[in-house]
């Protein structure tokens, strides 16, 4: 996110809430099938651009007043704002915000192929978006960079990306697509995630754990340096994340299948 000095942070997500079949109103059926490709375009995009937003305005407010906001301060409201919006928006879009996330469902078969580009699109829009406001917002000696710089080696900035977005996509693997979990509590768990992996990875890479949070503010401040880690990292270990969890699953009943919907939608177990 923004700073080497522990002020840079990242951004997040997508789940799947799990309903019985016995509790699903005919409301809830009819809002599923009418959500159409745009709807959840236009969910990606605003749901990225407030997640940018939030998460990057910390960053830019705790470099410009003394660390008013703190370490901890950016790290709650990264894992706030992805909370918030996997509530809000997963009925609609699957709440991914994340091209690692979409990239790492569609491997799996639980995300169609075919939309993959269009909502890593819409992600790196709202992402660009947001970061673009903030350029605006904070200007003159008040602007600051608030993408994602290693502050150490790139092997380092690289391999903590890796696992910090390796854990997160596990944890998303779990209550998003496994039968067993309390999906209810999907948000709080992805949030609380992001969170932590903020805390202890912030100072050290950013902790991105997603390209698009890291891509906005290159393009907005024309800057690229290591932005091949933070485009290919979070992507290699969001797949090996998801891959592991199937790997591990154990169920004797059919896994559910997100692929003709949001990921944090309540929906029938098969």
């Amino acid at each position: 996110m923004g700073d080497n000095s522990g002020c840079n942070e990242t951004n997040e997500i997508v789940v799947n809430v799990n309903k019985d079949v016995s509790n699903i109103t005919q409301e809830d059926s009819t809002a599923h099938a009418t959500a159409s490709l745009l709807q959840k375009l236009v969910a990606e995009v605003v749901g990225t651009y407030f997640l940018i937003f939030a998460g990057c305005a910390a960053v830019a407010v705790n470099k410009n007043n003394d660390n008013v906001v703190t370490l901890p301060g950016i790290s709650i409201v990264w894992g706030l704002a992805v909370m918030v919006l996997v509530y809000s928006l997963g009925h609609i879009s699957g709440a991914h915000f994340n091209p690692a996330v979409t990239i790492a469902f569609a491997t799996t078969r639980r995300f169609p192929l075919k939309q993959v580009p269009a909502y890593i699109a819409a992600q790196v829009f709202g992402s660009t978006l947001a970061s673009g406001t903030l350029r605006l917002l904070f200007s003159g000696k008040h602007d600051q960079f608030v993408g994602t710089l290693a502050a150490g080696s790139n092997l380092q900035a690289f391999v903590m990306e890796f696992i910090i977005t390796f854990y997160l996509m596990f944890i998303i693997s779990g209550v998003a697509t496994d039968n067993r979990a309390i999906g209810e509590l999907a948000g709080i768990a992805v949030g609380s995630t992001v969170l932590l992996n903020v805390m202890f990875a912030g100072p050290i890479t950013g902790a991105s754990m997603n390209p698009a949070r890291s891509i906005g503010p290159a393009f907005v401040h024309n800057e690229y340096r290591g932005i091949w880690i933070y485009m290919i990292s979070p992507i290699v270990g969001a797949v090996s994340g998801a891959w592991v969890y199937n790997v591990i699953r154990y169920t004797d009943k059919p896994v559910r299948e997100i692929t003709k919907s949001g990921s944090f939608l309540k929906g029938a177990k098969p």
